[in-house]
C-alpha cells in the first residue's frame, strides 16, 4: 500500500500534460473555462495511468485526489471515507506542497501556516484524523532534512 501511495504521488499530476502551458503558468486567476480545463486534469491522469497493467489501485487514488472530506471536491464529489484512503492521504501532501512552495501567481506560505491550514481545513477539505496526524508529525519533523522529498507531492 505505501509503495503504491508512493507511486501515486509520483504520478498524480501527470495528467497536466494534457493542459496548456499557458493555463498551467498563468500569472493571474484563471478564467471559469480555464478552471475546468485544470479539474479535468486527475481525470486525465487516471487514464494514463489506468493504461498501465496493474496500475488501477494507483489510478483510482489518483483520480480523486481533489476530493474534499465534505463532498465538494471533484472529481465526483465523494464524501468522507467513500474517498479513496490513498486519495486521501494524497490530498494533504499535494496540499501542503502546493501552499509552501513558489507558484506564476504567488509566493509560497512557511511550513507553519501551512499546518494551520490544514488544521483549518480539518473535516470540510481534509479527513480530519489524516489532517490531525499529518500536523502532528510535522510538529515532530525537521523538514530540511529531507530534501526534495516532498516535491513528490
Amino acid at each position: 500500500e505505501l509503495e503504491e501511495l508512493h507511486v501515486a504521488a509520483l504520478l498524480h499530476d501527470i495528467g497536466k500534460i494534457g493542459i496548456r502551458e499557458e493555463i498551467l503558468f498563468k500569472p493571474s486567476s484563471l478564467t471559469d473555462e480555464e478552471y475546468k480545463q485544470i479539474m479535468a486534469h486527475p481525470d486525465i491522469s487516471a487514464q494514463i495511468v489506468g493504461s498501465i497493467p496493474n496500475l488501477a489501485n494507483i489510478a483510482t487514488m489518483i483520480r480523486h485526489h481533489h476530493e474534499h472530506y465534505d463532498g465538494r471536491g471533484y472529481t465526483e464529489g465523494l464524501v468522507g471515507e467513500s474517498i479513496p484512503l490513498g486519495s486521501r492521504i494524497l490530498a494533504i501532501a499535494d496540499s501542503f506542497d502546493a501552499m509552501t512552495s513558489d507558484r506564476p501567481y504567488r509566493k509560497g506560505c512557511g511550513t507553519e501556516e501551512a499546518l494551520n491550514e490544514i488544521k483549518r481545513c480539518a473535516g470540510t477539505q481534509f479527513d480530519p484524523a489524516l489532517a490531525e496526524a499529518f500536523i502532528k508529525v510535522m510538529d515532530n519533523t525537521d523538514i530540511s532534512d529531507w530534501g526534495d522529498i516532498l516535491s513528490i507531492a
